[in-house]
């Protein structure tokens, strides 16, 4: 079930109606209950992937808070660790390990299997195995008790805001909260449109600018060889907005949709196109993800208490598994090892880096040097980008090399940017979304509030104003045009 589809929009209302009407007591079974049903509208026999990762987890939990002896609580561990993982490779990566071993071997003339499984990809698998595993960690660490009722935290990994594409919940936040719901006063209308506003903020960023960009960056991508420097640096740029308008968007529906039911997400964006740098775009994107990464994976491997050349090999560690997180394929990989390298290049560089400006008398607290930086590490982070998008690491450099090397400035002026699959009349709504998202980011950026914040500060008539002109910007605009269809969310893949 798509947020951005008509069945959403009849079933959100029902569940959040029914879960405000029933006793406190069997609001856990009732939310259970809708998410199961949630991920079951994809495809019902996958929600016992769902169930036995969740039941595997729950076990170890319980296993690890039982045994008294280290090495028995870790054996359990990577038992539960274990388990999870190879149903995580088996749907996901199998047919690309087969696929490579397959190469390396055909050289010798050994072919272990000629076809492929083509098995369907459980959508949502690695955000709730990844959530489930960060609960048995963290209960091995003994940063939180093991959960002692099955259905409740079957809720915490199930949760349907959140179920499919993050974010990637711990259960010091959320399931803490799900012990309270049988306490805690849950109606609370300043949340409740608070969480409406951020729904539609969500589906116009996704609706009418995601899904629109998107016809552009398709155009481009797939006919790159046909185009100069022009086009192709609009369809990387276009591809940067798509994806974080498109996942930001699902991020911002799904924290709202929480929090009308009195549940607190954590955020998973904060203007990550406005760092100053890579490392700082990684505290900005996919926060959920990246912390994840950071405490389970950087952080047991040394993170940066060891010497630099292990700091760096940890580092490119951390970002190739983050980038074969998002997909099997060397692409993904090749886009993870690149921040990676970009990250190591920054912190070799920065004593050089700092010399020079102390030299050279650069004001580094200046707004024009820090718009410098934003810009050049907004330049780094769509080149990157385009090794992401592309179907093949050779369809990257190609695209790459030609966006270096096809000069075409004359196609500015000539209505180029008009034949990539949006006319004038797209473009413009697509300029005016656009603005729209920047103002909100700069306010974000500066004041360190949502648009949801901001508008519960303003007067009435300004509030409903802005939301009524989302909901109809969505209505009309977000299903506007022609070779235009909303499609699923891009993470939802992941």
């Amino acid at each position: 079930m798509l947020f951005n589809s008509v069945h959403f929009l009849v079933f959100f209302p029902f569940v959040v109606l029914v879960y405000f009407v029933i006793p406190k007591k069997v609001k856990y079974i009732w939310l259970l209950l809708m998410s199961y049903a949630f991920y079951m509208c994809w495809n019902a026999k996958y929600a016992l992937l769902l169930f036995g990762s969740t039941a595997v987890t729950w076990i170890g939990g319980r296993a690890i808070a039982s045994l008294e002896k280290k090495r028995e609580k870790l054996a359990v561990v990577w038992t539960v660790l274990g388990i999870n993982l190879a149903i995580l490779f088996f749907f996901k990566y199998f047919d690309f390990f087969l696929d490579n071993l397959n190469r390396v071997l055909g050289k010798a003339g050994i072919q272990i299997l000629e076809n492929r499984f083509d098995i369907l990809l459980p959508v949502g698998i690695s955000f709730y195995i990844f959530q489930s595993l960060s609960y048995t960690i963290d209960v091995y660490k003994k940063e939180i008790e093991p959960e002692r009722n099955f259905l409740r935290y079957a809720l915490f990994v199930s949760f349907f805001p959140q179920l499919v594409a993050g974010p990637i919940e711990r259960s010091g936040n959320l399931l803490n909260q799900m012990k309270k719901l049988d306490r805690e006063r849950l109606w609370n209308f300043r949340g409740i449109v608070e969480g409406g506003i951020m729904m539609a903020w969500g589906m116009f960023v996704k609706m009418v600018i995601a899904d629109r960009v998107a016809i552009l960056v398709k155009s481009v991508f797939e006919g790159y060889f046909l185009h100069g420097t022009f086009a192709l640096c609009v369809g990387a740029i276009g591809f940067a907005l798509q994806i974080y308008c498109d996942f930001m968007g699902y991020s911002t529906i799904a924290i709202g949709s929480a929090k009308v039911m009195g549940f607190t997400l954590m955020e998973n964006f904060d203007t990550p196109y406005f760092a100053c740098s890579i490392g700082e775009f990684w505290r900005r994107w996919h926060i959920s993800l990246s912390t994840w990464f950071r405490d389970y994976v950087y952080i047991p491997l040394g993170g940066s208490r060891c010497s630099k050349p292990r700091k760096y090999l940890n580092l490119m560690i951390t970002m190739a598994v983050s980038g074969l997180w998002h997909g099997a394929d060397w692409t993904y990989v090749a886009w993870g090892l690149l921040h990676g390298v970009y990250q190591v290049v920054g912190d070799m560089t920065r004593p050089f880096r700092q010399h020079l400006w102390k030299k050279t008398g650069a004001k580094t607290d200046s707004f024009s040097f820090r718009l410098g930086q934003m810009i050049l590490t907004f330049a780094f982070v769509d080149l990157a980008w385009i090794f992401f998008r592309a179907d093949s690491i050779g369809t990257a450099v190609r695209y790459i090399g030609r966006m270096v090397t096809r000069f075409d400035p004359w196609t500015l002026f000539d209505g180029t940017l008009y034949t990539l699959g949006l006319d004038r009349f797209e473009f413009s709504i697509l300029w005016v979304a656009l603005i729209a998202l920047f103002l909100v980011d700069l306010l974000r950026y500066f004041k360190k509030m949502n648009l949801a914040v901001f508008l519960m500060e303003q007067c009435l008539w300004f509030r409903w104003l802005v939301v009524f002109g989302l909901i109809f910007a969505c209505l009309v605009y977000g299903v506007y045009g022609i070779k235009f269809e909303s499609s699923q969310f891009i993470y939802f893949q992941f």
